[in-house]
């Protein structure tokens, strides 16, 4: 873990007397993903669908990474299917999940509604969005439960309670990405397990369990067996991999629906056409491999690193004016994440990182970085108060964040602290 493996950005960063904390939003590519990249772009460049040597190189490649990543989360290469990141993979099982229940009612006229969804309340955008808009276009309903102030988390009893007739999907996130509260995922899918059975036997519509592993997976043990899910959406760029993604499907079309949202060549499939991009699909795979390997070490270091952080704040600060936003009694959270509140007039999180010269960080998700002082609204749905909320600071650590990276981040926040307080001063 030591300097010898820092990616080139963050030794970049480290030169210009910078310290990066903020890996839930990206990380640095690792430097075999960003050498499989390049290898690939030389030596594998030929058209996949080719029947040549040159498109048979890039097939190989594709199919080595698919089974890099299958055997990262636990499943079967034919269960992953490469998307452009993320959020085509969000969408692509709500779409999915949509058509299944319109498309699975017995005869033609028979109606069950309109299909509904049960999501948590504090889903990243790419679940939110295409769900609010769906409801806005009157094509489906969806329910966002609540997490318990108690706990941070969205409880198996609240999301079961959510659940309709009409239900199709029940889509709720591995890890937050702002508290790092990991959710009950393995216990709700063994309750919607259950209860398909009685649907199926009163001739309901089989609900479908996704989860978003986004910003579990390098960070902690992600089994798609364990956990018992039917889609699993993966996000390169969070495990230090290239910028794109896959979707985790339980047999996809034979087990569980996968339905496309692009028509086209017939890639992936024909799941998700296009003409696949090789260098990126052989830097993911390789970025999965190093998850494989080493995860554990990953885990260790990086909760090590994370608690001396706090451990230090909590010294630097006094215990009364620090906030630890992501601490709920008998919840679990990522090993990297600190979400902490410095108590005090005029110290909203964004003025107290604009004051700091080293560390590089966020007040809360990278996606709703425009919205100004307003207070997470994660936050906000976890029962922290308002005032709180405001100052609010997100730190995540890396693989390569070290405990003299966190004394600096500390001083760091100290000077940035005491400028404000002075500028506070009558």
């Amino acid at each position: 873990m030591g300097a010898g493996t820092e990616p080139a950005e963050a030794r970049c960063d480290a030169a210009e007397g910078r310290v990066y904390l903020d890996h839930n939003a990206t990380t640095p590519l690792a430097p075999e993903a960003a050498q499989a990249v390049q290898d690939a772009m030389h030596q594998a460049w030929g058209n996949p669908s080719s029947s040549h040597p040159a498109g048979r190189k890039a097939k190989e490649l594709i199919s080595s990474a698919r089974e890099s990543l299958a055997r990262m989360v636990g499943g079967r290469p034919e269960d992953i299917v490469f998307t452009s990141g993320g959020t085509e993979a969000n969408n692509m099982v709500i779409h999915t999940a949509c058509r299944h229940f319109r498309e699975s009612q017995a005869r033609p006229g028979d109606s069950w509604g309109t299909p509904h969804i049960v999501t948590s309340s504090v889903e990243h955008d790419s679940i939110r969005l295409p769900l609010e808009q769906l409801v806005k276009e009157s094509l489906a309903e969806a329910t966002f439960v609540a997490v318990s102030p108690r706990s941070g988390r969205a409880e198996v009893d609240d999301v079961l309670a959510a659940i309709r007739p009409t239900t199709c999907l029940v889509s709720i996130m591995l890890a937050n990405n702002e508290t790092g509260v990991i959710m009950p995922v393995t216990e709700l899918s063994q309750r919607v397990h259950a209860l398909n059975q009685q649907r199926a036997a009163e001739g309901l519509p089989r609900i479908l369990v996704h989860t978003d592993a986004a910003q579990m997976i390098g960070k902690g043990r992600v089994d798609v067996q364990e956990l018992g899910v039917d889609y699993l959406t993966i996000v390169g760029h969070k495990f230090y991999g290239p910028r794109i993604g896959a979707l985790y499907v339980r047999g996809p079309s034979t087990t569980t629906p996968l339905h496309p949202m692009l028509f086209g060549g017939g890639q992936e499939r024909s799941f998700r056409p296009g003409t696949e991009n090789t260098p990126m699909i052989a830097g993911l795979g390789q970025a999965a491999e190093l998850v494989s390997k080493n995860w554990e070490a990953y885990e260790a270091h990086m909760r090590d690193v994370r608690d001396y952080l706090e451990a230090r704040l909590e010294a630097s600060f006094g215990k009364q004016r620090i906030h630890l936003n992501s601490h709920f009694t008998g919840s679990k959270r990522l090993c990297n994440t600190s979400n902490f509140s410095i108590l005090g007039r005029g110290l909203q999180g964004r003025r107290v990182l604009s004051r700091c010269k080293m560390l590089l960080a966020s007040v809360g998700a990278a996606c709703h970085s425009e919205k100004g002082d307003r207070p997470s609204s994660i936050l906000l749905s976890c029962g922290i108060p308002h005032d709180v909320a405001q100052n609010a600071l997100r730190l995540s650590v890396g693989r390569d964040t070290t405990r003299a990276d966190v004394d600096l981040v500390v001083q760091d926040l100290v000077q940035a602290v005491a400028q404000l307080d002075q500028d506070q001063a009558p």
